[in-house]
C-alpha cells in the first residue's frame, strides 16, 4: 500500500522546515495527543543510520517500533524505515520541496505492506487509510502553528530556560516546543538520579537547588505542583496542594533575587481558582480574588513569587484555565465515560469553564518569554468561555455520543466534597485581555476547533 500527504508551507523555507524536524522534541511534536508516545532508546538523530525505538499505544493496543534512518541530505529528505514492528514493512519518506515562492511543500510518502497476508489487508487497509489521514491532518496542522509561532520572534536571540514541573501535561508540550525552537530547556528534577547537562536537582520540601545550574538559565518557567483533582480534598490532601506550590515557588523566587545574573524572567503559574465563584461576571486581570480553599491558594501562590519581583526580575503570574489535551487533565479524564455515552454536564450545566487549547498555552508561555511588556497576572484561557452545558454538548458531538446523562449536584458534592464544590461546580468567565492587547493570536478561540484538533476530528 502506498499513501501521499502534501502540505504547502508559503512562509518557510526547506532548510528552516527541515532543521525543525532535525532538533530534538520534533518526533513528540509530530505524535498526535490521542496517542501515547514513549522514546526507549535514540542515537544519532534523523541521519544516516540513526536508530529509535519507540513503545506506542493507541487506545487498548500497544506496540514496539524499532525504526533505521537512511537517504539524508539536509534540507531535502530522510526515511525511516522499520526494523521491528507491528507492519510487515513500513518505510516512510519524508521530502522537503521548494514550492518556487521561498516557501516549502513538505511531502510524505509511506509504503507498507500489512502483516498477515491478504487477511490483513481485508481487515486493516480501511482502518490504516483513516488512522493515517487522521494523523497527517494533525501533523501538518501542528507543524504550521509550531512554526508560526516560533516566527514571530525568529529575529530574537535563543534561550535558555529552565523549567519545573516538566514532566506534566503542559512542561512537556512546552519542553518539546522550546527545543524545535532551538531553544535550551533546563529541567529542575528531584531526582538526583536524574541530573545531568540538560537537568539540575531541586527539591522544594528541604529547600535545597543546584543555585550555579539555575544561573545559566535566562528565564524560568514555574509549572510544578501537586494536581487538585487528584482525589478528594483530606486536610493533609490540601496541605500537599498549598504547600507544594507556595513553597517551590517561594524557592525559586527567593533563588532568582539572590543571583547577580541569571534568569531575568520568572513566568510563574497560578490558576483562573484565583477569582473564586463568580458566576457570569466577566473577569479580566484586574478583577478582585474570590474566595475558598483555592482562591486562598492562588493568592499565596502568585504573592510568593515577590522576592523575585522585588530583586528586579520580570515576573509574569498565568492564571491558567483548563488546558485541552486528550493526553491528560480534565478532558484525558472526561474521554472513557463521554465515549461510552455516560457524559453529560455537571449539576446545572451553567457554571462558566474558562479553557485553552494546550497548543495555544504552549504558545502564549513562548509569547510571554520574549514580550517584556508582560507582567504581573495574566489569563491564560481562551476569548471564549463557556459553560458547562455548552462544552459537555461539544465533546459529545466531536465524539459521536450523547451528552444526555446529567450528574446532579448532590452526587457530584457527594463524591468529591470541597473538590466538587469549588472545582466542578463554580466556575468563572475569564477573558484574556492581557494576552489580546500584547498582540497574542490563538489559533483555537472557540471550543469546538480546539476539540477537533485534540482529538483529530474532521
Amino acid at each position: 500500500m502506498r499513501f501521499l500527504y502534501r502540505t504547502e508551507l508559503p512562509d518557510h523555507d526547506p532548510i528552516y522546515v527541515f532543521d525543525w524536524h532535525e532538533r530534538t522534541g520534533a518526533l513528540e511534536r509530530l505524535t498526535p495527543p490521542w496517542t501515547q508516545l514513549k522514546v526507549l532508546d535514540r542515537s544519532g538523530g534523523i541521519r544516516a543510520g540513526a536508530r529509535v525505538t519507540l513503545r506506542v499505544r493507541n487506545g487498548l493496543t500497544s506496540s514496539t517500533w524499532k525504526l533505521r534512518h537512511s537517504d539524508y541530505q539536509h534540507g531535502t529528505h530522510f526515511r525511516d524505515e522499520q526494523v521491528l514492528g507491528p507492519m510487515k514493512s513500513w518505510v516512510h519518506n519524508h521530502r522537503f520541496l521548494p514550492n518556487g515562492s521561498g516557501g516549502t511543500i513538505v511531502e510524505d510518502e509511506i509504503e507498507a505492506e500489512l502483516p498477515f497476508g491478504s487477511a490483513g489487508v481485508g481487515l486493516g487497509s480501511r482502518y490504516l487509510t483513516q488512522e493515517l489521514d487522521r494523523l497527517f491532518r494533525f501533523r501538518y496542522r501542528r507543524l504550521f502553528t509550531d512554526l508560526c509561532r516560533h516566527r514571530d520572534h525568529s529575529d530574537r536571540p535563543r534561550l535558555t530556560v529552565a523549567i519545573t514541573g516538566g514532566s506534566g501535561l503542559v512542561g512537556q508540550a512546552l519542553t518539546h516546543f522550546l527545543t524545535t525552537g532551538g531553544h535550551r530547556v533546563i529541567q529542575l528534577v528531584r531526582d538526583k538520579r536524574r541530573v545531568a547537562s540538560d537537568a539540575v536537582f531541586w527539591n522544594p520540601a528541604t529547600g535545597d537547588i543546584d543555585t550555579d545550574g539555575l544561573a545559566i538559565a535566562d528565564a524560568v518557567v514555574h509549572l510544578a505542583g501537586t494536581g487538585i483533582a487528584g482525589g478528594r480534598w483530606t486536610e493533609s490532601r490540601k496541605r500537599s496542594i498549598w504547600e507544594s506550590r507556595v513553597k517551590g515557588t517561594q524557592l525559586i523566587a527567593q533563588t532568582i533575587a539572590k543571583l547577580s545574573g541569571g534568569p531575568q524572567t520568572l513566568i510563574s503559574a497560578s490558576a483562573v481558582g484565583y477569582y473564586g465563584r463568580r458566576g457570569e461576571e466577566l473577569l479580566e486581570e484586574g478583577a478582585p480574588p474570590g474566595s475558598g480553599f483555592l482562591a486562598e491558594v492562588c493568592q499565596a501562590w502568585e504573592d510568593a513569587t515577590k522576592p523575585a519581583e522585588h530583586a528586579g526580575r520580570r515576573v509574569a503570574l498565568l492564571r491558567t484555565g483548563l488546558a485541552l489535551s486528550p493526553a491528560g487533565g480534565a478532558l484525558g479524564q472526561m474521554l472513557l465515560p463521554f465515549k461510552m455515552g455516560l457524559g453529560g454536564r455537571l449539576g446545572s450545566g451553567k457554571q462558566y469553564m474558562s479553557w485553552i487549547d494546550l497548543d495555544d498555552l504552549v504558545g502564549l508561555i513562548h509569547h510571554a518569554l520574549y514580550t517584556n511588556a508582560l507582567s504581573g497576572p495574566m489569563n491564560a484561557t481562551a476569548p471564549n468561555p463557556v459553560t458547562n452545558s455548552v462544552f459537555s454538548a461539544a465533546l459529545g458531538r466531536m465524539l459521536g455520543r450523547p451528552a444526555v446523562l446529567p450528574v446532579p449536584s448532590v452526587a457530584v458534592k457527594a463524591v468529591f466534597g470541597q473538590l466538587g464544590t469549588e472545582a466542578l461546580l463554580s466556575g468563572q468567565r475569564v477573558l484574556p485581555r492581557k494576552a489580546a492587547d500584547s498582540g497574542f493570536h490563538f489559533f483555537y478561540d472557540s471550543v469546538e476547533e480546539s476539540l477537533r484538533f485534540q482529538l483529530g476530528r474532521k
